[in-house]
């Protein structure tokens, strides 16, 4: 893997394929080649992907934000990434970091919210901290994903 200045990572189509027996060295075949994976945000963004579809890769994008930074880098929506050029890849980049919380930034965001929430000792804190729905769901039935698998109870059997 190569590193570069504009964020791009030189991965081999054929990474962790062919290794020979003797020296478990990686074997590039003649026919193969060389992919660039754009890296955006701490993710690597599908290269054979429209850039409207890769961009919701990233955590915080979504349909809508997409393509507006689309809009404002001036990309067409139905290009690809492996067509974009390193100036867009980086003005893509610029444009994210500057305008939008993503990743980590937006994942630290909400943790400390719900963490906010369970300090003040309020309702939703509370259904947060009991690991129960948060936003009026009934749980006398359902609710499984955030109770967990039920357990059994003794003495039920008649």
């Amino acid at each position: 893997m190569v590193h570069s200045k504009l964020g791009r990572l030189e991965i081999p189509a054929w990474a962790g394929l062919h290794r020979t027996r003797e020296t478990n060295l990686r074997v590039k075949p003649d026919d193969m080649e060389w992919h660039t994976v754009a890296r955006i945000a701490g993710v690597n963004i599908p290269t054979n992907k429209r850039v409207l579809i890769a961009l919701q890769y990233i955590h915080g994008i979504g349909p809508k934000k997409a393509e507006e930074i689309c809009q404002k880098v001036n990309i067409a929506a139905a290009r690809r990434v492996n067509e974009l050029t390193d100036a867009e890849v980086l003005q893509i980049r610029e444009t994210i970091d500057r305008d939008y919380m993503v990743e980590g930034d937006l994942r630290r965001d909400v943790a400390m919210n719900i963490k906010r929430l369970m300090d003040l000792g309020c309702y939703r804190g509370l259904r947060h901290r009991r690991g129960l729905p948060v936003r009026g769901q009934r749980t006398s039935t359902n609710a499984r994903t955030r109770k967990g698998k039920s357990k059994p109870i003794a003495g039920k059997k008649k």
